[in-house]
């Protein structure tokens, strides 16, 4: 009766959690955790809110920190922004690796409009940045968020997009989702190349996570399933990048690229296989028995075969993205929308009319449909590419806008460019969450009334 009453609340907790993801899509859980955030922020609770990142943290053995920085301790923040997110940009890099191998980027034919539409969303908005930051006479400092605006969140923008269901022609949600992978794979580029503090002393560092870089490219070979192969090799090369003064981010995509996106075993041995062994445990069924039994061994042993087989018959690559995929969109991104966007309203976090607030602003609204809708533009007018069946120009508009959505890993950025606690970061936070919201509505209400009912 006890297992019965326990697998009964297993299924009401998982009936549960799968109708709250059907009704409550990862973009919409970031708004109200952003807005929730916000609240917070400017609330009584705004000292502790404060404080609660400045927690350091400590996890090892001895002297050993596995969570520091040359002897300093992260502090929960720290811990957050590069090692939870680690796991982000891991799923990030699985996804990028699939789709170029099977996905919509795995023929220059089909990758080749997102691709340009992607870099056109990314110049155009860092050229807005930086004409509005010269004319503001912008500091060295506040220059250094040039690169914000060239974001498109995956999550936000697919969700706005799902919004409008059946009247979504295919070709404009590939479109969409193919550029925003290419617009990420720009976003990794700039943290690995602008953000990372390399120096002489980082060789020794940098050469040791060569070696686990190795020993993964020898399990990609050899098709190594086990996840707790990839996390442990992954886990050693983050605390490398980390004391060399690389982004320790950059190992979640690196790591990515090492799983295997063949599986051990082919559908064909597997199917095969299968219908052997369920075979064998047909003939040892005793249908005089009832149906609570203990199982024989050899039946034990059957079963533990079909579960092995099947285990080897899915990729790794595509089994670690699956699993990860409900723990990235419900838990990683909103504990880091938690962390991360809590702007305090006051008078030059509300003026969206100067500084970098400003120039984020205008590049994620209009420098993102500009780009993007005038390098497409371009390309099929040069006949470079080829219009998709379903899109037309008005709703590609629509399209453009939402790539101006940019929450993630805008916000991300931010934090890299400006000291935490200060009035350039808070101001930067209200450009991006305002500019995010405004593509938003403008891309949903753009696309609502230029499609076909």
């Amino acid at each position: 009766m006890e297992l019965k009453y326990r697998n009964k609340n297993f299924y009401k907790v998982y009936g549960f959690i799968e109708d709250f993801k059907t009704k409550i899509n990862p973009g919409t859980l970031l708004m109200i955790v952003a807005l929730v955030t916000m609240i917070v922020a400017n609330s009584p609770l705004q000292d502790w809110y404060a404080s609660l990142w400045q927690l350091d943290f400590f996890l090892g053995v001895g002297e050993f920190n596995l969570l520091s920085h040359h002897g300093h301790a992260l502090n929960l923040l720290h811990v957050i922004n590069d090692g939870i997110m680690t796991v982000f940009f891991f799923a990030v890099g699985l996804e990028i690796k699939r789709e170029v191998l099977v996905g919509e980027l795995s023929s220059v034919r089909q990758a080749l409009l997102p691709i340009i539409a992607a870099f056109g969303g990314m110049i155009i908005p860092v050229l807005i940045f930086y004409g509005t930051g010269n004319l503001q006479g912008f500091s060295p400092e506040e220059m250094k968020g040039m690169a914000l605006p060239m974001a498109t969140d995956i999550a936000f923008s697919i969700g706005i997009l799902s919004l409008l269901g059946k009247r979504v022609p295919l070709s404009l949600k590939i479109f969409l989702l193919a550029l925003a992978i290419v617009d990420d794979k720009g976003g990794i580029l700039v943290i690995a190349v602008f953000y990372s503090n390399f120096t002489a002393a980082s060789f020794v560092d940098l050469g040791l996570s060569l070696i686990f870089f190795v020993v993964l490219f020898v399990g990609n070979r050899l098709r190594v399933n086990n996840k707790l192969f990839y996390f442990l090799n992954g886990l050693a090369i983050w605390f490398l990048f980390l004391q060399a003064g690389i982004h320790p981010t950059i190992s979640g995509v690196l790591v990515a690229f090492m799983v295997p996106a063949r599986p051990a075993l082919n559908l064909k041995k597997f199917t095969s296989g299968l219908k052997h062994d369920i075979e064998v445990l047909e003939t040892t069924i005793d249908n005089r028995e009832g149906e609570n039994i203990v199982l024989t061994n050899n039946q034990v042993h059957y079963l533990g075969r079909i579960e092995a087989a099947a285990d080897h018959a899915i990729s790794p690559l595509q089994d670690m993205e699956d699993s990860l995929h409900d723990v990235v969109n419900y838990l990683i991104m909103p504990l880091f929308a938690f962390a991360n966007a809590g702007v305090v309203f006051n008078a030059s976090s509300l003026n969206l009319f100067e500084g970098v607030s400003l120039s984020i602003f205008v590049g994620l609204v209009a420098g993102k449909v500009l780009g993007i809708f005038s390098f497409t533009w371009l390309a099929i007018k040069l006949r470079i590419a080829r219009i998709p069946s379903g899109m037309k120009w008005s709703n590609l508009g629509g399209v453009s806008m939402l790539g101006g959505v940019g929450f993630t890993v805008a916000l991300f950025l931010a934090g890299l460019s400006y000291p935490a606690g200060s009035e350039l970061l808070n101001g930067a936070k209200m450009g991006i969450i305002a500019g995010s919201v405004v593509a938003g509505l403008g891309g949903y209400f753009w696309l609502k009334a230029t499609l076909k009912k």
